[in-house]
């Protein structure tokens, strides 16, 4: 397979990138709101709602493996692990959302924590800049672009709790600092995917943001950690419980 575009991988010039924040920004005034609301409706619409997201992204993953020359048999593999990317998307806030007590507190936590995480790094890599994170996969990701997001979305975090009246405990704050951990490997591996297959985005479904794998890669890793604590910790009845009272 043909190495992906220099120009892509070098990234686009000074005013297409201003544009693509631009788009970005009214991209995320409409997205956000609209993810807190079916959040917060909870029950069907909930769960139509990630069904749909999932699917959305196995035709999003279908399509990077149908573009690629592969053969059959890893075209098949490719498209068993896109089946399972998508599984984890649709079952990790379905089950978290399903606590009755704390489910809603706990989507937005793990929002909070996502967004903020890539926020802070955005804007902390581009102001200290310094050594890259992993040049061969993410090549404008830093250090300390990695490192201010996880202080942001640890923050992020927290306000989310605090909002909804948790007590702030040490482990809450490890619960927090690990999952803006997890979701920028979610977003490093969907860089590698997309490297492996020679395309910047996962498709244009989004303006400034590419597909909705491009959106959604570090949701997927956190919330499907955050679920896994939860129900460790709370089991099927309480997952959000789990995860959010320590």
């Amino acid at each position: 397979m043909a190495d992906p575009d220099p120009a892509a991988v070098a990234g686009p010039p000074p005013a297409q990138s201003s544009r693509n924040l631009t788009l970005r920004v009214l991209s995320s005034v409409v997205l956000a709101p609209l993810a807190l609301a079916i959040a917060y409706a909870g029950g069907l619409v909930f769960a139509l709602f990630w069904t749909i997201a999932a699917s959305v992204v196995l035709w999003e993953w279908a399509r990077l493996v149908n573009n690629a020359d592969l053969g059959a048999g890893a075209a098949a593999g490719w498209l068993a692990m896109g089946i399972l990317y998508a599984g984890v998307l649709l079952a990790g806030p379905v089950a978290l959302r399903s606590d009755p007590t704390l489910g809603f507190t706990a989507i937005v936590f793990v929002f909070a924590v996502v967004w903020v995480t890539d926020i802070g790094a955005y804007f902390a890599g581009r102001a200290i800049g310094g050594p890259k994170l992993w040049p061969a996969v993410s090549p404008k990701k830093t250090w300390s672009g990695a490192v201010g997001g996880a202080i942001g979305g640890v923050a992020g975090g927290l306000l989310i709790a605090r909002l909804g009246g948790l007590a702030i405990t040490p482990m809450l704050v490890i619960v927090a600092a690990a999952l803006s951990v997890v979701a920028q490997a979610g977003d490093l591996l969907e860089s590698a995917i997309k490297r492996r297959f020679g395309v910047k985005d996962s498709s244009q479904l989004i303006p400034g943001h590419g597909g909705l794998m491009d959106r959604l890669d570090g949701f997927l890793t956190a919330a499907a950690a955050a679920v896994m604590v939860g129900l460790v910790r709370g089991g099927l009845e309480g997952p959000a419980r789990g995860l959010l009272v320590w």
